[in-house]
């Protein structure tokens, strides 16, 4: 294709992506298509000719778009926001036409010192020290693997460089809560902790946040039988209810062991970019690290998680790697990203969150977040209000974690099928889409707040469709 080419079929695709905006509220929400519809849909050889691009749009209208689930739908209240704002997809597309290579900083300049600016940009928009800086991952479960390894090495005083955890006569232990997201477990197992090694800290039974002193009893504990207390996580918005564990007690439980604190804020990091929310995050600046997602619930297009460290110098130490043909003369003049985590090579991920703060305005996104927020209590106040009804979590931000109660039917394994019978009627409708959970009592729904294009109608649409599947 030539530039040329490129020129044409840009502006097609362009608009192609303007109109799928401008009608996501008439697709289902749900994917409407069974395990294998999509790729039957494909021929099974692969493609010898050449097609016009007025051609593969019309694949992409009759044979993908069925395929997907439309997370930008004012409709989708599941899982979690997965924004994906107009201004980031024009700074995804500016990166991937610049195509610049990112594996040190002479191999594109501009890739880092953006990444760098962007970076404590967002550093100061959530009200953090300097203390921090930080890097543009793909996923928080990324981040989170990452300080699982440096919480690894800080605490065996860099063992890697020895016999790494096949020489250690002691065991490392991570603590977390079963509230906590699955990929906290996954990163320690990563990690080589071992599921034996993993510690789940009981939550209070009304907030499902992490009991500070249960936690304090279990490092004691196993500290007091040989184990080394190494890494604790804590849930800033915890996956199913959006719980809130106390990083201030938290820090302080693990300083008595010099245990490493990495701060998991995937989802309600974006709330922080609001003055009036960060108390939900007292004593994070005591924490090791942090990480969180602008590609959630702030609105930056996949992939676009933010990882902060106090201690650059030992994450280097951990991830450096310098062979000859990488080596710069700049010295520790340049940052080079590529010590700051796993992989060599990088995308200019900083582009996307450039281009919306400047074309969006963090006004405008804080303006977003604050009708969210008043949205989800406008939702919860509905919920208990009505008969049958119950809220079986704290809104601390934007979920809503909600339970029916139809006549004479308890909790049990009765009430959990219906749970999920009148959430999977919703899905199964095309109207909108919620996703199930559970808490200790059983099954729940959780109504996730947050799609860019939500708006108050729709939250009232959705509470008419939860009466009326209830009901039938």
């Amino acid at each position: 294709m030539t530039p040329e080419e490129f020129r044409v079929a840009g502006h097609q695709l362009i608009d192609w992506i303007a109109d799928s905006r401008a009608t996501v509220h008439e697709k289902p929400v749900l994917a409407q298509v069974v395990p294998g519809e999509i790729r039957s849909r494909f021929e099974s050889e692969a493609p010898g000719d050449v097609v016009s691009f007025d051609a593969l749009l019309a694949e992409l209208d009759n044979s993908v778009v069925p395929g997907v689930t439309q997370v930008q739908s004012p409709m989708h209240f599941g899982w979690f926001p997965s924004n994906a704002s107009l201004s980031s997809v024009l700074g995804d597309i500016a990166s991937s036409g610049i195509a610049s290579l990112g594996i040190s900083w002479e191999s594109s300049p501009a890739l880092t010192e953006v990444e760098e600016v962007v970076c404590d940009w967002m550093r100061q928009l959530t009200g953090l020290s300097d203390a921090w800086q930080g890097a543009i991952h793909d996923t928080a479960s990324t981040g989170c693997l990452v300080a699982m390894l440096v919480a690894r090495e800080r605490a065996t005083e860099l063992a890697q460089n020895t016999g790494g955890l096949q020489g250690l006569s002691q065991p490392l232990m991570v603590y977390t809560s079963p509230q906590a997201h699955s990929s906290v477990a996954k990163a320690a197992l990563l990690a080589g902790f071992g599921w034996d090694n993993i510690r789940m800290v009981d939550v209070d039974p009304d907030t499902f946040a992490m009991n500070a002193e249960s936690l304090a009893k279990l490092m004691e504990a196993d500290a007091a039988a040989g184990k080394v207390p190494a890494c604790v996580v804590a849930a800033v918005g915890t996956t199913g209810t959006t719980a809130m564990d106390p990083v201030a007690a938290i820090v302080d439980a693990a300083a008595k062991h010099r245990a490493f604190v990495h701060v998991d804020a995937a989802m309600a990091g974006t709330a922080m970019l609001l003055p009036e929310c960060r108390h939900l995050w007292e004593g994070v600046e005591r924490s090791d690290s942090i990480s969180w997602n602008p590609h959630k619930w702030m609105g930056t297009i996949l992939d676009c998680s933010l990882l902060y460290m106090r201690d650059i110098d030992l994450l280097q130490r951990i991830m450096a790697t310098n062979p000859a043909y990488l080596q710069s003369p700049t010295g520790d003049e340049a940052t080079q990203y590529r010590d700051w985590g796993i992989p060599l090579g990088r995308r200019f991920r900083s582009l996307k969150l450039l281009f919306q703060l400047r074309l969006d305005g963090i006004e405008a996104i804080q303006a977003r977040i604050r009708r969210d927020l008043a949205n989800a209590k406008w939702f919860e106040e509905k919920v208990r209000a009505a008969d049958g009804w119950e809220v079986v979590a704290p809104v601390d931000l934007q979920t809503v974690c909600v339970r029916y109660y139809p006549d004479g039917m308890s909790e049990g394994a009765e009430l959990d099928e219906f749970t999920q019978g009148w959430a999977r009627a919703i899905n199964a409708s095309g109207k909108a889409f919620l996703t199930a959970s559970t808490l200790p009592d059983g099954w729940m729904v959780r109504v996730s707040i947050g799609v860019e294009a939500t708006e108050r109608q729709h939250l009232e649409d959705l509470w008419t469709l939860m009466q009326a599947a209830v009901a039938s």
